[in-house]
């Protein structure tokens, strides 16, 4: 499989040297020119990003730092590299451009526009220095066995038209036109003397004082649904959507951190708070972080495509827009190879080598140590329980998504085991291929079958999802703005304030009480010395769900105490989500019911058709004045629920239109033709989270359905009767190919069996970091093998030009699979181990 995603980055590597190296003529045409101050203001640009970039790794590592909320945000929503460098080079694009725009030039006399001196070429280069073009390059995509049977760990590929379509690390698809106050990328609320319809927006911490708090004790139960279904909608979204804020703390052109000021300034866009507020700190604000934009967005978006129409800023997707279980396997090469453990012959995945639950897994520990997590005050310091690693980096966010993540660990160890005891003649890969299919599928089942319907309701399901009638290439299934930065976050207004650990009696245990939902933040030592996954497991079984009442949107844990480990300050959920959407420059409420066909809101008596609560809807017109004017997030989520729903009419349109998208554009869904057999499919549909967890824990009655609230015991199942798969229908027949044999195995690589026209092949893929030597595909002819099996050889990534895996500060050493960067004295190592870091850094000098 991972030769693929090479033979993709060794094109786009050849294509990439050949476009530079005629770039490089424009290169020094602009090196060449007398305007000089051009030159200036784009290396000025990219330095600034760096600079930013090696003040706040610098900081990293000049002592502990305290466990702030913001700190803890920062951490969960730290990218991984490759989304790292992307998110880097786009910001370097972007300052380049900002200085070019404010820089005076002597020969000139005036304030430069891009458009107004650099041709299209010399704009290109300026793209190629900031490092962008060689991820704007199309994927290279393989045509073979192989790519038909198994999706691409990035998602690059699914579409054969369009490669990059739901692909990792890029844009979030526009439903509609951004909302800029510039029209490019400033946010809305960024100016304050710019009004909408008359007035200006309110502040969004005020929204939240005023219209969505509500106290811990003001929290009516939804007597339909467990407490699970909130943890299976956060899990979900965290396998489909991820958008990195930017990795600098500091604004870009005057160096301030941000948590110092509250100036706006890029990355800068601080949330106002007043006096009088409890989250008021002696600053006039909290700290906020713009997401990364995207490269080619933007100001610089002219580059690529018409000058005199350059197009808006964009935000990254870090994951694959699928629903294809990255949460447990990642999104990148890079990722999927730590989750791996590539030792086994089962295709099993890594597990935690110091602690058991019982005798079964929990994940391991991320590879960034120490780590931020919270630790138990009594422990010692060899007792240590470190955040986790997943497929996606916020599993540890709060115990519950964690044991989520734990138990999807499980499941895939679980059936990678039960594979290859039936099918003893596959190789580790796959099993592990074939695994990992499976449970792509069951998230797949799980949430359209048994989610989805509950959320936006029968008739919303029929109107925008309906039957599935196949794979459809000309739907984009990319994630959309919309849909992550507003309508997904419906659920924050479900979640419980009380964390409850139930016996096997599912009664209150005395020893494992009741805790606050801000004493379970970034705090996995909890599951792990407090009971394991069974206690909690039923205490979201047993237990309903916050209802998302009008009057009542959001609890004061996450309103007043998100991210809480200490006395170091706090965060509120509520605005940051308000204040992301102006960040991605969502258009307002009207302008989202016009796009799902709805009636325009012109008034307060038209809000109360809509709004049951009459007071509600006073205070949204007292903030806001107009309709218009409301943030998207806050519109869809005080709307009367659809019947059978726990949306309203917008959401649900929103939600629906998503959902149908990852089903019918994703060529690998599990329904899909020749995806799986007949038989597969049957035993599939059999399966479901309450019998996933039956086999991978110790709880051993559950609801038929797990996101259906009932009372133990009748309503609860022993889990001898819940119905689950037989993998039997997976079970192959095999018979060794009498001339050829079992082909032979390749050192830091595998194959995987792969029938074309009726003939044996086998296909060979190295692990990351080696790529593949000789032929890729075998296929057993009447004299044998019709090649020699292939060598997986080291990748040097230390002389990769384009790309280079070390800052120019450090000194690349390659080493087995992957390298190392070096300091020298008095220089250390920074946090992302990549970059030297001292008292004396300085910006890097071009």
């Amino acid at each position: 499989m991972k030769v693929f995603i090479i033979l993709g980055i060794s094109a786009a590597i050849a294509f990439t040297a050949i476009f530079f190296s005629f770039l490089q003529i424009g290169k020094d045409v602009l090196f060449e020119t007398e305007d000089n101050c051009i030159t200036e203001a784009i290396l000025k640009g990219s330095d600034l990003v760096d600079y930013a970039a090696q003040y706040t790794l610098k900081r990293s590592i000049q002592g502990k730092e305290i466990s702030t909320p913001t700190l803890l945000l920062a951490f969960s929503k730290f990218p991984e590299q490759e989304s790292q460098d992307i998110s880097q080079a786009a910001e370097r694009m972007e300052m380049s451009i900002q200085v070019l725009k404010q820089k005076v030039c002597q020969k000139h006399k005036r304030s430069l526009h891009p458009t107004d001196l650099l041709s299209a070429d010399l704009l290109t280069m300026i793209a190629n220095i900031s490092g962008c073009l060689p991820y704007m390059l199309p994927p290279k995509c393989p045509n073979n066995c192989l790519a038909n049977k198994y999706r691409l760990i990035t998602g690059a590929c699914n579409n054969r038209e369009h490669p990059r379509w739901g692909a990792s690390n890029t844009a979030l698809a526009r439903w509609l036109p951004p909302a800029y106050e510039d029209g490019l990328s400033q946010p809305r609320g960024w100016d304050p003397k710019v009004r909408y319809n008359g007035v200006q927006l309110p502040l969004v911490r005020e929204v939240t004082r005023k219209i969505i708090h509500a106290s811990n004790e003001a929290v009516t139960e939804d007597n339909l649904y467990s407490d699970i279904i909130m943890v299976w909608g956060q899990y979900i979204d965290h396998d489909i959507a991820f958008t990195p804020q930017s990795t600098s703390r500091t604004a870009f052109l005057t160096g301030m951190e941000c948590q110092m000021t509250c100036e706006k300034q890029n990355p800068c866009f601080p949330i106002k708070v007043t006096a009088n507020d409890t989250l008021s700190t002696g600053m006039d604000c909290l700290p906020f972080y713009r997401s990364s934009p995207a490269c080619s967005t933007g100001d610089h978006s002219i580059l690529f495509g018409n000058l005199s129409a350059p197009n808006p800023r964009q935000q990254i997707n870090g994951l694959t827009s699928f629903l294809d279980a990255s949460t447990v396997y990642g999104s990148t090469p890079a990722v999927e190879n730590k989750l791996r453990n590539l030792t086994s012959e089962e295709g099993l995945l890594r597990i935690n080598s110091k602690y058991y639950d019982n005798n079964r897994e929990y994940l391991p520990y991320t590879d960034r140590v120490p780590s931020l997590c919270a630790q138990d005050s009594n422990a010692s310091e060899d007792e240590r329980v470190e955040c986790f690693m997943a497929g996606d980096s916020r599993s540890s966010e709060v115990t519950s998504l964690a044991a989520m993540h734990t138990l999807w660990l499980r499941e895939h160890n679980r059936l990678a085991r039960a594979l290859k005891a039936i099918n003893r003649h596959w190789s580790a890969e796959m099993v592990y291929q074939e695994a990992r299919k499976i449970v792509g599928a069951l998230h797949q089942i799980i949430t359209l079958r048994d989610y989805i319907p509950k959320i936006i309701g029968p008739d919303a399901f029929n109107q925008y999802i309906g039957l599935y009638t196949g794979y459809d290439p000309t739907v984009n299934p990319t994630v959309s703005n919309i849909f992550s930065t507003a309508a997904f976050r419906f659920g924050h207004a479900t979640i419980q304030p009380i964390v409850r650990r139930l016996n096997a009696q599912y009664l209150d245990d005395p020893e494992l009480p009741n805790l606050h939902l801000h004493e379970v933040f970034f705090s996995p030592w909890r599951l792990i010395k407090e009971g394991g996954l069974d206690p909690l497991l039923r205490g979201l079984l047993a237990h309903s769900a916050k209802l998302q009442v009008q009057n009542q949107l959001m609890n004061e844990e996450l309103t007043e105490k998100l991210f809480v480990l200490s006395n170091n300050g706090s965060l509120d959920l509520a605005s940051l989500n308000l204040q992301r959407g102006r960040d991605h420059g969502l258009p307002g409420y009207n302008d989202w019911r016009e796009f799902c066909g709805l009636p325009k809101l012109e008034t307060q008596t038209d809000l109360n058709t809509i709004i049951t609560n009459q007071k509600v809807t006073e205070k949204i017109m007292e903030l806001y004045h107009n309709p218009s004017n409301i943030d998207v997030w806050l519109g869809g989520l005080v709307e009367d629920f659809l019947p059978g729903a726990r949306t309203g009419p917008l959401f649900a349109c929103i939600i629906g239109k998503q959902m149908k998208a990852l089903r019918d554009g994703d060529r690998f869904w599990w329904e899909n033709d020749n995806v799986f057999t007949e038989a597969q499919k049957h035993e599939l549909k059999k399966h479901s989270l309450s019998r996933v967890i039956c086999d991978n824990t110790g709880i051993s009655e559950v609801p038929a359905d797990a996101f259906q609230l009932g009372r133990f015991p009748q309503d609860f199942k022993h889990c001898g009767y819940i119905e689950g798969m037989n993998l039997e229908a997976w079970h192959e027949i095999y018979q060794e190919e009498e001339t050829c044999g079992t082909p032979k195995r390749v050192e830091n690589g595998d194959f995987v069996y792969c029938s074309e026209l009726g003939k044996t092949t086998v296909t060979y893929s190295c692990h990351h970091g080696f790529q593949l030597q000789g032929e890729e595909q075998l296929t057993c002819t009447s004299k044998g093998w019709n090649f020699q099996a292939p060598v997986c050889i080291d990748i040097n990534e230390c002389e990769n030009e384009i790309n280079p895996p070390c800052s120019p500060s450090a000194k690349c050493i390659n080493t087995k699979g992957s390298y190392k960067c070096l300091c020298t004295d008095p220089y250390k190592l920074a946090e992302d181990g990549r970059t030297c870091i001292g008292n004396a850094c300085k910006p890097i000098v071009h």
